[in-house]
């Protein structure tokens, strides 16, 4: 049995049948800590605050209560057939996608109407998928709000809410939004509510306690708050030597998979330029690309056609990418809880990783914090073992042309006359 597995089968567990038929299609035998503490509560009908690294399956654990509370009760009374039995919030539109895409996985015989609503595109086409009728809505707070003041849908037939990366909620500055959907849905005591984060933090908790009902509190691993399988390692290198350490890491090492993160979008266009310049073909995300680029982008790199993505934390934030080999903390994050996300991509499901981060003159700061957060020292490395050379001038990243400029034939005409003296 895998290292991540508990002994506790899905078998074992009084899911619906077409539940457990979803999950043998799927291969999913035996949970993981999270769904083995969290489900039999949610199954009994308990809301459950619940804490868990990312990668450890939180969303199978809230998909699978989620599914069995609508195939097990029946709708509430004056339901229309049309409006959403169940309510799912995320932070970002890449984890509402992989919610959808794991929901579906799991309802290839509940035959449940799943729909999924984010902003940057499809606006007319999610919002008919909703009008159209649907019990599973997942999405995005900025989408979801905009559709419902508009009534696209409405919020009184809930029996299951889910947050999502509530943590996130609060960094990305949408919890007035998510405020406004738990003002929306019915009391705690008329639902099923769950609140799933790779942290727990005290307003994360506040917010739990004020619209759940009596939320139990799931922790797995409190006192190892990163993943036992990511061999962590810290350099304590010069800002000029921040570029030849990486790039000499990355040529000693010759990682299959990697993400390098960022502080600041100016950081993220500089190391993509060296990475490229020095023969590393690298896809850069940050928060400012656009939506279809940013899609393209990740298709490559999850495709293998980039080896390597510069991000800054609020592009790369709910991504799920396998086999992400290695994480560099090229610049060290300022809030603790961002490294233990960032480290977070790589040893996903039971798989090893590395994460090698620098602690800079710029950021050296946060170290006492991120070690303290965690509850053990990094392994120090020592950047005189590295073989430095001097890199190739950085490639600049494309910019997008700014807009044509209106031509005004008055002005031209104003311009280029010049009256007689």
């Amino acid at each position: 049995m895998s290292a991540h597995l508990t002994e506790q089968a899905f078998s074992s567990l009084p899911l619906h049948e077409t539940l457990q038929n979803g999950l043998r299609s799927a291969g999913f035998e035996f949970c993981t800590p999270i769904q083995a503490q969290s489900l039999p509560l949610l199954l009994a009908g308990q809301d459950v605050a619940g804490q868990a690294q990312t990668g450890t399956g939180k969303t199978i654990a809230f998909l699978l209560a989620t599914f069995q509370c609508l195939l097990t009760k029946e709708p509430v009374k004056n339901w229309d057939g049309k409006q959403p039995r169940a309510f799912i919030l995320a932070p970002t539109r890449e984890l509402a996608n992989q919610i959808a895409k794991d929901a579906v996985l799991l309802n290839k015989d509940a035959k449940l109407r799943i729909v999924v609503a984010y902003g940057g595109k499809d606006y007319e086409k999610q919002k008919t998928a909703i009008t159209d009728g649907v019990d599973i809505l997942i999405g995005t707070p900025g989408r979801l709000l905009d559709y419902h003041k508009q009534r696209v849908f409405n919020l009184k037939s809930v029996q299951a809410v889910v947050l999502d990366e509530a943590d996130r909620m609060f960094d990305l500055g949408f919890i007035k939004d998510v405020r406004y959907f738990l003002r929306r849905v019915p009391n705690p005591t008329e639902r099923l509510g769950m609140l799933f984060s790779a942290t727990l933090s005290y307003k994360v908790i506040e917010l739990a306690y004020e619209h759940m009902n009596n939320p139990e509190k799931v922790q797995i691993e409190p006192e190892k708050v990163s993943g036992d399988r990511i061999e962590e390692s810290i350099y304590y290198p010069a800002n000029e030597e921040k570029i030849p350490l990486l790039l000499a890491i990355i040529k000693r090492l010759q990682p299959s998979r990697s993400i390098v993160f960022v502080n600041t979008k100016r950081a993220a266009d500089k190391v993509w330029g060296f990475l490229e310049s020095n023969g590393h073909k690298a896809a850069l995300l940050s928060g400012d690309v656009p939506q279809k680029k940013r899609e393209r982008l990740l298709k490559h790199f999850q495709d293998g056609e980039f080896p390597f993505l510069v991000a800054t934390d609020v592009a790369a934030r709910g991504l799920h990418i396998p086999e992400v080999s290695h994480v560099f903390n090229y610049d060290l994050p300022q809030d603790v809880e961002d490294y233990v996300h960032r480290i977070g991509r790589t040893a996903r499901a039971g798989a090893s990783g590395v994460a090698i981060s620098f602690a800079c003159e710029d950021y050296a700061f946060s170290l006492p914090d991120i070690e303290q957060y965690i509850k053990h020292k990094l392994a120090i490395a020592t950047t005189s073992d590295e073989v430095l050379e001097e890199p190739k001038p950085a490639k600049r990243p494309e910019k997008r042309p700014p807009p044509p400029r209106k031509h005004n034939d008055n002005n031209h005409r104003n311009r280029s006359y010049r009256p007689k003296r």
